[in-house]
């Protein structure tokens, strides 16, 4: 399984937390469509917000696991000439990040163990 790297930021006393959870309800994964703004945290709606297994196709730039297990986030990105790389991103609790690229998560799975 390929994994892309992903960006590091650090948020404000907001949260104790190293990256703020933004609007993404407590013991839910969230996705933003958009980077955080203004900053630290996303304000705008999620694309994803569950507390469960979830699977569909939303754009994400922006996510945080706002539960206390770690979870996986599938997502693929379109390149310019059309193809399209898939990926897997393992998100432990209570981290969030960005991602480097526009993508589509599709998939939010809970991780056996930790990341």
């Amino acid at each position: 399984m390929i994994t892309a790297p992903v960006a590091s930021a650090a948020g404000s006393g907001a949260s104790d937390e190293a990256w703020p959870p933004g609007n993404c309800p407590q013991d839910n994964v969230c996705v933003w469509a958009h980077w955080a703004f203004p900053e630290p945290a996303p304000v705008e709606t999620p694309s994803v917000a569950t507390d469960r297994e979830w699977s569909g196709d939303a754009p994400g730039l922006t996510y945080y696991n706002h539960t206390s297990r770690d979870a996986d986030l599938k997502y693929y990105h379109v390149w310019p000439d059309g193809s399209k790389s898939t990926y897997t991103l393992c998100v432990p609790h209570k981290s969030g990040n960005i991602f480097y690229l526009p993508v589509n998560v599709t998939a939010v799975t809970w991780h056996d163990g930790s990341c």
